[in-house]
């Protein structure tokens, strides 16, 4: 499933394709909410691992603007549920990836984004 958490880990591989190439643009995205269980604790020691500037494009780019352009320095639960919506329960069902340097296109169907790559294209 494509959803934020694992879209903020995605870049694009493809040969000679090393700079500005995260975060993948959305485009043409159908998206689904699916609740999930709030777990505050993960999502504080995920914080970390997130590229920050990049969840708050891409989840603009989805239509949700409940994150603040930068990270708050108190994590309280009105922010804690926000961001567990955004990386959590936006389910990209159907869409493309693009990079933002080579323009390399990733389809998403049914959920699954096709990361796989032609024989020329690998690196």
């Amino acid at each position: 499933m494509v959803r934020l958490i694992t879209h903020n880990l995605l870049a694009c591989h493809v040969k000679g394709c090393t700079s500005n190439n995260f975060p993948l643009q959305f485009r043409d995205v159908q998206i689904e909410l699916r609740e999930a269980e709030f777990n505050p604790d993960f999502l504080r020691g995920f914080m970390p691992k997130l590229e920050w500037k990049a969840l708050v494009d891409a989840s603009r780019q989805l239509g949700d603007t409940s994150l603040p352009p930068e990270v708050p320095e108190m994590l309280d639960d009105d922010f804690l549920k926000n961001l567990h919506h955004v990386l959590l329960e936006i389910h990209v069902e159907e869409g493309v990836m693009t990079c933002p340097n080579c323009r390399h296109e990733y389809p998403i169907l049914n959920g699954i984004p096709n990361m796989l790559l032609a024989e020329h294209e690998i690196g």
